[in-house]
């Protein structure tokens, strides 16, 4: 059966429909790899023009379906999701992702860095920080736990003894 983004929507629904909770997004994390090993259903969620974010899906049960398009290099400043979750899609390109914890307010410290590459996944659950960096063009696909359109999200400074990018 070819993978539409309305077959991945309902996946991802019959699983948090049961429960909301970090071992769910585990198993909604490994739906979204599965989707991302579909390059006909990657090439179809960018086949028209997608830019910094588009959203795919929001769905009823309040989680979204997002395609982000970067187009270079960038360096993205430590951050949350607010009060939700995000699972990054990797579905061309690589991104260097540090994950950072909060050492004083407004202030993080790194805590790991890890290359995702064409196919990976990674769950950022409520108040995890992290940073993406980017050295050309990268796409992404990413599930929210809903809508982060205008959501707060806090942004952190990076405390002087943790590393530079």
């Amino acid at each position: 059966m070819t993978l539409t983004l309305t077959l991945l929507a309902t996946q991802i629904r019959e699983v948090l429909a049961q429960a909301d909770t970090p071992a769910s997004r585990e198993r909604v994390a490994a739906i979204l790899a599965a989707a991302l090993a579909d390059r006909e259903f990657v090439a179809a969620q960018f086949a028209t023009e997608v830019g910094a974010r588009k959203l795919l899906h929001e769905d009823p049960l309040g989680f979204c379906i997002a395609a982000h398009e970067f187009p270079g290099a960038k360096v993205g400043p430590p951050h949350d999701h607010g009060p939700s979750w995000a699972i990054y899609g990797q579905a061309e390109g690589e991104t260097l992702m540090r994950d950072f914890e909060q050492v004083a307010p407004g202030q993080v410290r790194e805590t790991r860095r890890y290359l995702m590459r064409q196919g990976d996944v990674h769950v950022y659950n409520e108040g995890d920080i992290h940073g993406p960096s980017r050295t050309a063009p990268t796409r992404l696909l990413r599930i929210e736990g809903r809508n982060l359109a205008g959501l707060p999200r806090s942004r952190f400074e990076v405390a002087g003894d943790s590393p530079a990018v």
